[in-house]
C-alpha cells in the first residue's frame, strides 16, 4: 500500500521492502516484477494486497504498479488451491508491460464524504488505466422522444478502454493507502501528458 513520487531516484530498494512489507510470497512476487521491470529506474510506484473470499476459504491477492521513465508495469499474483495440473497449492503471476505513450487514458474517482463541509481527504479513490489493450461496450436499446413510439430503433452505446482498475478505501485499507494511490495517479498522469 506504499507509492513514491516521481525525482531523479530508484526507488527499486523501497518497492522491494513495500513487497516484504505484505508478506505475500514477497520472493515469488518480487522475481515477477523484478523481471517485468527489466532493470529500468523505478520512479513510482504502488503496491495493493487484497483478500478475496472463494467459498469458505480466504485467497490473497498482491497488485503492484509500477513506474519506469518509459513504461507502465503491471504485476498481479494470485494465490491457488491445488488442482489436477497441479496438485499442491500454487501462486500465479502475471505481469504486462505498457509503453508510457501508449496510455491513452488516467481516471481518477475521488469520493469525499460530507462534501458541504468543505474540501476534506477522500474516503475511497479509483484509478482507472486504459490503454486500448481492453475495451468495454455497453450497449442498451436506442429510443426517440416518442412515448408512443413502438419502433425499433436498434442499439446505442458507449465503448471505453477499461484496462485496469483499481480501488482503495480509507476504511479498508487506510488513508495512506488512499494517498499512495493518488500520488501514484498523479505521476502516471504527468509521465504520459503531451
Amino acid at each position: 500500500m506504499r507509492t513514491r513520487t516521481t525525482d531523479d531516484r530508484d526507488r527499486a530498494t523501497e518497492l522491494r521492502h513495500a513487497i516484504d512489507r505484505t508478506g505475500y510470497y514477497p520472493e515469488v512476487v518480487a522475481d515477477g516484477v523484478a523481471a517485468a521491470v527489466a532493470g529500468e529506474q523505478v520512479v513510482s510506484f504502488f503496491v495493493h494486497h487484497e483478500p478475496t473470499f472463494e467459498r469458505d476459504e480466504v485467497r490473497r491477492h498482491l497488485s503492484v504498479v509500477v513506474l519506469t521513465p518509459t513504461r507502465l508495469v503491471l504485476a498481479h499474483t494470485d494465490e491457488h488451491p491445488g488442482d489436477d495440473l497441479l496438485p499442491e497449492p500454487y501462486t500465479s503471476t502475471s505481469t504486462e508491460a505498457v509503453s508510457l505513450s501508449a496510455v491513452k487514458s488516467v481516471v481518477v474517482t475521488r469520493n469525499i464524504a460530507n462534501p458541504t463541509s468543505g474540501p476534506s481527504r477522500p474516503a475511497e479513490v479509483v484509478m482507472t488505466i486504459g490503454w486500448g489493450g481492453v475495451a468495454r461496450i455497453d450497449l442498451e436499446p436506442a429510443g426517440c422522444s416518442d412515448p408512443e413510439c413502438e419502433a425499433d430503433h436498434g442499439y446505442t452505446g458507449v465503448l471505453s478502454s477499461d484496462d485496469f482498475s483499481l480501488r482503495v478505501s480509507a476504511a479498508a485499507d487506510g488513508a495512506d493507502a488512499v494517498h499512495g494511490l493518488l500520488s501514484f495517479a498523479e505521476s502516471l498522469s504527468a509521465a504520459t501528458h503531451a
